[in-house]
């Protein structure tokens, strides 16, 4: 039996009168690296804002380690283990490259991300650590929306969106990084719109259409026909 991380039983989500999600079911292993597919408006982000503490939910609708999470604060969440990338990278305008990546180490966890290790993973943001994040190409931004979250040494890590509007070297370079992120024994779950993308690098995924899980399966096990069917509502 895996040992699961993170589980999760009939998450609803709303905003307001508007609901997002619809009785969610899905679990992720330690040391998985899960995707999660879906068109725009599928909720994908929802749930990552959920996962992480952004929304409220049902307290034992989500479950880190064995615990009811869904209900707890953000800043409670971080300190349990689990970082979130924001889409958009959300970096602090008036504060400098490094000034972002400390602030990631604020939540005070042990664990093998330090500056030092930050700067080896992306050499150009040593070069560039004492100009303002807002001064840097998109690219170099997402390096730092990654490296802020792995400063505070989680032991999940949630990724949403990380290759929206970037060119794609930039793409692959910041791909190519995954293995050595998640090989620290971290656990990742990646939401991604470019399918072929996220099917490359992880082990399982989940799709999602109009808040409901439309499929999950083994990555390399799921065929196009299934996925279109799942993403579009097509048949």
């Amino acid at each position: 039996m895996p040992d699961m991380v993170l589980e999760i039983r009939g998450l609803d989500a709303h905003y307001g009168d508007f609901q997002a999600l619809y009785g969610i079911d899905m679990t992720v292993a330690r040391g998985e690296m899960l995707a999660i597919i879906g068109a725009n408006g599928a909720g994908k982000t929802t749930l990552l804002r959920s996962i992480s503490g952004l929304m409220k939910n049902g307290n034992d609708q989500i479950r880190y380690n064995g615990a009811p999470i869904g209900a707890m604060r953000a800043d409670l969440v971080a300190r349990l283990g689990i970082a979130l990338v924001p889409e958009g990278r959300q970096l602090f305008p008036s504060l400098s490259v490094e000034e972002n990546l400390v602030i990631g180490g604020q939540v005070g966890r042990k664990g093998p991300w330090s500056l030092s290790e930050i700067y080896a993973l992306f050499p150009i943001l040593k070069e560039r650590r004492h100009q303002p994040s807002t001064s840097l190409s998109g690219g170099q931004q997402q390096m730092v929306a990654i490296g802020r979250a792995l400063m505070a040494n989680p032991d999940l890590i949630l990724f949403d969106e990380i290759s929206l509007g970037l060119a794609p070297v930039i793409i692959k370079s910041i791909y190519q990084a995954l293995p050595n992120i998640v090989g620290q024994g971290m656990t990742a779950l990646i939401v991604e719109q470019d399918i072929a993308r996220a099917l490359s690098v992880s082990s399982r995924v989940y799709c999602l259409q109009e808040g409901r899980v439309s499929l999950e399966g083994a990555s390399g096990g799921i065929s196009r026909a299934e996925i279109s069917r799942a993403y579009f509502g097509v048949t």
